[in-house]
């Protein structure tokens, strides 16, 4: 059975201001309609792969199960990782999760095919060949297979993998060099010898975790500690923190592909990027005559080579050549195009100074839909709140902050102290402090309320939450 493996768990720094800490770039639809993830998870059909297997970071848990429930795919396991151990660990808790779905007294090793969530690939056809061919040395020699990307240009921002004698169809791994200098990448492409390291591998659940045990002992130790001690939330696993944060952090290159006898390279030319910066985004895009990469509303006059991206207003732009521009609705970045690699630099300027900017957007995503903060000052802030159908906020209290709810459109149901009543369009409410409240969307449409918050304290951790639907109580979050 070949199970595919998503690994959701980046931050994508390098793309802010669109990708922040709580809503990275495997979350945001960059190439097209749908999200990378998404993407992801759609370039299966056709391969008769069981459920996949998603490890991701807590906070994004809710996130990744709404996107992947949009696609009508159910996860055989959410895996939950307290911290990022980098993806040895992720890919051995994934293997736990594998074996655990095929029972006990399964023979079988379940094959998983490792996939990054923020990568894009355009001919997916090719990519569904590549596996096919992966399929045969994983299943009948027990190989650990890797996915070598055919390089198109001497790129200095990827990995290398240099292949040696032939297999088949396939090639042995002479070696694994870091990202090169300028000079040695176009050596490398010159030579033929070499393809781009996708981090993209298939081999068995078992194989994996043998290979792990021999070549890194401590963190097949810590993984399957903190795994066999995971508990179920909902439809999450929850791996032991404790357990886990003593495992020690490793890509799975350094912990066993570069150690072990078995691996195997397979090329694979499908049009692959890692959009690891908007430099990449703009080259796995589509241009206009002049060069121009154009999201949103945007208006450009004598301007080549740029990227132009607005989320919530005109972005006007005269005389640009080779740059980027992105706006949202609490950022804008403007950078040359050759220097955003940069733009990281800013994030942890961001974090050095305190501002949200760098973890969260202005619209900040829930389990039961989204708030948007859309104007604050002193002792007060006005906040939208979207609820989806059916869908019902924590039971909570504020110990700081009134507020007043005034719904647009749907129906609420309101929880007042010891009050349970409905409000329809433009009626409204008052929520005094310390008063306990909830509310909960009955309707079979989105629920729009305007929320206006008035007190001496407006943080989001001033909330005390008595009950919730999502396995939150107790959290700010």
């Amino acid at each position: 059975m070949l199970i595919p493996v998503i690994l959701s768990g980046g931050a994508g720094t390098r793309l802010w201001p669109l990708s922040r800490e709580l809503y990275p770039k495997q979350l945001l639809a960059l190439t097209g309609e749908r999200t990378m993830i998404q993407e992801t998870a759609l370039r299966l059909v056709g391969l008769s792969a069981g459920a996949p297997v998603v490890v991701c970071n807590e906070a994004h848990r809710f996130l990744v199960a709404e996107q992947l429930r949009q696609l009508g795919i159910e996860p055989q396991a959410v895996v939950l990782e307290p911290v990022g151990r980098n993806t040895a660990p992720a890919i051995a808790l994934a293997a736990h999760a594998a074996l655990k779905a095929a029972g006990p007294t399964a023979d079988a090793d379940p094959l998983l095919l490792i996939l990054p969530a923020d990568h894009v690939i355009r001919d997916v056809g090719a990519f569904q060949k590549a596996v096919h061919v992966a399929l045969g040395a994983a299943q009948r020699e027990g190989r650990l297979v890797s996915f070598g990307v055919v390089p198109t240009a001497p790129e200095t921002g990827y990995g290398y993998i240099q292949r040696g004698s032939a297999s088949g169809a396939l090639f042995q791994i002479a070696r694994f060099v870091e990202k090169p200098s300028a000079a040695l990448a176009s050596e490398f492409l010159a030579s033929g010898d070499y393809y781009w390291n996708s981090g993209m591998f298939l081999f068995g659940a078992r194989r994996y975790l043998e290979e792990l045990e021999r070549l890194a002992p401590e963190i097949a130790r810590a993984c399957a500690e903190a795994f066999t001690a995971a508990k179920a939330d909902l439809d999450f696993t929850r791996v032991d923190k404790r357990l886990f944060e003593a495992c020690p952090a490793d890509s799975i290159d350094y912990a066993v592909m570069e150690k072990t006898s078995d691996a195997v390279v397979v090329p694979m030319s499908a049009g692959w990027s890692d959009v690891g910066s908007w430099a990449a985004l703009y080259q796995a895009s589509e241009a206009d005559a002049r060069g121009n990469v154009l999201r949103g509303d945007v208006i450009c006059e004598a301007s080549q080579g740029c990227y132009l991206y607005s989320e919530s207003r005109l972005v006007a732009a005269v005389g640009l050549k080779n740059h980027v521009v992105v706006e949202t609705k609490d950022a804008v970045l403007v950078a040359p195009r050759d220097r955003v690699q940069d733009v990281k630099k800013l994030v942890f300027k961001l974090k050095e100074q305190g501002r949200y900017e760098h973890s969260l957007h202005r619209e900040v995503f829930r389990p039961w839909g989204s708030y948007d903060s859309i104007e604050n000052g002193p002792r007060f802030q006005v906040k939208r709140l979207k609820v989806k159908p059916g869908a019902v906020l924590s039971l909570q209290l504020h110990h700081h902050r009134a507020e007043h709810w005034i719904v647009v459109s749907g129906t609420a149901r309101i929880t007042r102290g010891d009050e349970v009543f409905l409000l329809e369009e433009n009626q409204s409410t008052y929520i005094p402090i310390g008063v306990r409240h909830r509310i909960e969307n009955p309707g079979k449409i989105p629920l729009h309320i305007i929320e206006v918050q008035s007190g001496s304290y407006l943080g989001e951790d001033d909330i005390v939450r008595l009950e919730d639907h999502y396995g939150r109580k107790g959290t700010t979050t």
